[in-house]
């Protein structure tokens, strides 16, 4: 179907302020959306109280009005502009509240504006509790026990005739604000008569708790003329009973088989079927672990905080679509943005693994209570990309700037088992932290599982985790532990070493090329014109010997050409010793010995030494250590090159904090080198330099 051409002015509502309910995402959302209409030619006018926000910014809209979102404003705007058509599915539920009081009120249809993306009934039908009962009853859509209530005492009364614990779910809020879970009637009260108040329409549903389930979410995308795709499928960690947007969620579902995968996507497109929606949509499932029964928790006709992570999962931009979708376009109507050849009715393929963590305010609120609901307390979210679960949840955990960089951030030393396992009931932001913890001792995945409900998959993925962790302390660190530990989603940060793997987030270590640089400039000035030079190196081929050697010669220069002979005494200082006698049997008119490291100068200077020719031939090395410095003090010695030892440690666990933070930091630091010889090397600098040696 072509765009509708009688659309030419559109009023986009926004999300206004970005508080919980009304996060960022829809700013993400709302400004793909006014991109999308003003591609197609369409003036877009734009409504929105945070100035903050990027879809506020002048360029996104044609007119941007910063005021508050309400009836009133909304009224006088439309009178003023005059759009032909309102688009609210893409401020989150600000926007849908907006438009059915101003639809119900009769005031679109008395200024001949239309709804589109969605129509009134749509709404009614997903976001009232009792017309969505209705119509999941009717399409033959599992609902858990539930009754609609206006007022406390029949809410008490349904709670007594199905049992304890229920779930509130008021109608037409936020962020499942005035929700959550009664356990008795004390508490049922309390929240019924703040649900009540907060429900636009002042209805509250009570529902059968099924908290426990696995909770699993759709987002699909349906046109006008009937096309329906599933985006993404995901998964929350945690099971119902936590708002979805308080939960760590990974997509796509990790943990479900083919039929249960394909029975809840069939179940999803016949909802948005018989909704009518046009453009996205988000259906929350809960899905029972043990059997394949499953209950629709709600449905959102709407751009929702899901949306977000599953556009920017897949590539798919769901906000981008809906918009042109609202136009009158179908799905294979609607290019790839990125592929510019397939279209937005192909389904994306997920062949990598993304977890999103929420980003909870108790750093700031440290009085807050921790626990986590059915009503949402997250302030923001961040999302990550791996090819496995472990690598994107470590990479999530380090972005949330909160001080937590690994499963290891928390300490439960002071626990004992019995009241770590006790503390597993909590579910607060330290949940995940404590079923590591519970991991790490050994405490059975069936045990964890009962007490959290989280699936054992996850449980497992958890343990490999920790079982890395305990490797890396008390393993040998050979390129395969690190690999695998790489692939974990553990920062690896080399000091003083390198790989050729390329395995590293961050080395420290001296430039082995400028420390025989300015060891070779230094021997140029005790040499010659016709001096012969020999080098005894540490193992041939290895990186620090390959470097060091050439970066002696670059520092001799022209010099380099007396090099006689250069030997390999694989770092043992009583094959360096042999070398040397060897060498100066050889060459009797040798006049300098180079040693590339501790091992090879110390037995080089050794066997000067003994061999009573320290005047007649001198010894330069990198790599200090005592005896070094003992050498150096007998007139054996003539220079050293010393690693800054103390620096390159300092700067690695520096900058690794830094790394862990979020922070950008070089992938590779010299750490730097001095110079020490005979004459300055009780300089107060040198000798703080030498200290640990002398």
């Amino acid at each position: 179907m072509p765009r509708d051409n009688s659309i030419k002015k559109v009023l986009v509502i926004g999300s206004g302020p970005i508080v919980i309910g009304q996060a960022a995402e829809f700013d993400y959302a709302g400004t793909q959306a006014c991109r999308s209409l003003k591609e197609e030619g369409i003036e877009v006018v734009l409504l929105n109280s945070n100035p903050a926000t990027i879809m506020t910014d002048k360029d996104i809209a044609d007119r941007v009005y910063i005021e508050p979102l309400t009836i009133e404003v909304v009224e006088q705007l439309i009178k003023k502009e005059k759009p032909d058509s309102v688009l609210p599915t893409l401020g989150g539920q600000a926007g849908l509240n907006l438009a059915m009081e101003l639809e119900e009120a009769g005031f679109l249809k008395e200024n001949n504006v239309r709804l589109i993306g969605t129509t009134s009934e749509t709404i009614k039908k997903a976001e009232d509790r009792l017309e969505f009962k209705a119509t999941m009853e009717k399409i033959g859509e599992p609902v858990a026990a539930s009754l609609v209530v206006e007022n406390v005492e029949d809410g008490l009364a349904f709670a007594n005739k199905i049992g304890y614990p229920v779930v509130l779910r008021p109608a037409y809020t936020l962020g499942g604000s005035g929700g959550g879970i009664a356990h008795d009637s004390q508490q049922l009260v309390e929240i019924l008569e703040n649900g009540l108040r907060l429900s636009r329409v002042g209805q509250v549903l009570v529902e059968r708790c099924i908290a426990g389930w696995k909770e699993i979410e759709y987002e699909v995308m349906r046109d006008g003329a009937g096309n329906c795709i599933t985006v993404c499928n995901m998964e929350n960690i945690d099971p119902v009973g936590v708002h979805t947007g308080d939960s760590i969620v990974v997509a796509p579902s990790q943990t479900l088989g083919d039929k249960e995968y394909q029975m809840l996507r069939t179940s999803a497109l016949n909802i948005i079927s018989e909704l009518n929606i046009t453009g996205g949509c988000n259906v929350q499932y809960a899905l029972h672990p043990e059997t394949f029964e499953y209950c629709v928790i709600e449905v959102n006709p709407r751009v929702s905080r899901s949306s977000a992570l599953a556009s920017k999962a897949t590539g798919y931009p769901i906000a981008k679509v809906a918009a042109k979708i609202a136009l009158g376009y179908n799905l294979d109507e609607i290019k790839n943005a990125i592929t510019q050849k397939t279209y937005a009715s192909f389904e994306p393929m997920l062949d990598y693994v993304v977890v999103k963590i929420p980003r909870l305010p108790f750093d700031k609120f440290i009085s807050a209570k921790r626990t986590l609901t059915t009503q949402m307390k997250a302030t923001g979210e961040v999302m990550s990309i791996c090819n496995n679960f472990e690598g994107a949840l470590m990479k999530a955990i380090r972005s949330l700037e909160q001080h937590v960089d690994s499963l290891m951030s928390y300490d439960f030393t002071d626990l004992t088992d019995d009241e770590l396992i006790d503390q597993l009931k909590k579910v607060d932001d330290m949940r995940m932290w404590r079923i590591a913890e519970a991991c790490r001792r050994g405490i059975s995945y069936d045990l964890i599982h009962e007490i959290t409900k989280v699936d054992e998959w996850f449980i497992d993925k958890f343990a490999i985790i920790t079982e890395m962790e305990t490797a890396l302390k008390t393993q040998e660190l050979t390129p395969e532990l690190l690999k695998e530990a790489k692939d974990k989603g553990i920062r690896i940060t080399y000091i003083d070493s390198y790989t050729k793997e390329d395995l590293q987030d961050l080395t420290v270590a001296t430039d082995n090329v400028n420390a025989g640089r300015m060891m070779g400039e230094y021997a140029r000035t005790l040499l010659d014109k016709d001096s012969k030079i020999a080098i005894v190196s540490h193992v041939k081929g290895v990186s620090t010997a390959v470097e060091r050697e050439q970066g002696f010669r670059e520092g001799l220069g022209d010099y380099a050409e007396n090099i006689v002979e250069t030997v390999y005494c694989n770092s043992l200082y009583e094959k360096s010793y042999e070398l040397a006698q060897k060498l100066m049997e050889k060459y009797p008119d040798l006049e300098m010995i180079a040693g590339m490291n501790e091992y090879s100068a110390v037995g080089v200077g050794r066997a000067v030494s003994d061999a009573g020719v320290k005047d007649r031939i001198d010894v330069v090395g990198v790599d200090c250590s005592q005896e070094a410095i003992n050498l150096m003090e007998m007139g054996v010695y003539k220079g050293i090159i010393v690693q800054k030892a103390f620096r390159m440690g300092y700067i690695g666990v520096e900058e690794t904090i830094h790394m862990l933070n979020g922070d950008a930091v070089e992938k590779n630091i010299d750490s730097g080198c001095e110079l020490v010889t005979p004459e300055n090397m009780y300089d107060s600098d040198i000798e703080r330099l030498i200290f640990p040696f002398g």
